[in-house]
């Protein structure tokens, strides 16, 4: 995992504590990161994903 890369994404995007599904997706084919990646970033830094297609995160 780049954490540099995802926070340099996530700053561009206006990420700071919470992100949807959605914009995870987005941001992983904009920025050619791995989902898994951005997943596990999230969970290191505690952002919290939301708006979940599945209904897993609320």
């Amino acid at each position: 995992m780049d954490s540099e890369k995802i926070a340099q994404a996530f700053g561009a995007e206006g990420i700071e504590k919470r992100i949807t599904c959605p914009q995870a997706f987005a941001i992983a084919g904009k920025y050619q990161i791995h989902k898994s990646d951005i997943a596990e970033y999230c969970n290191t830094n505690g952002i919290k994903i939301h708006g979940c297609q599945l209904g897993c995160f609320k």
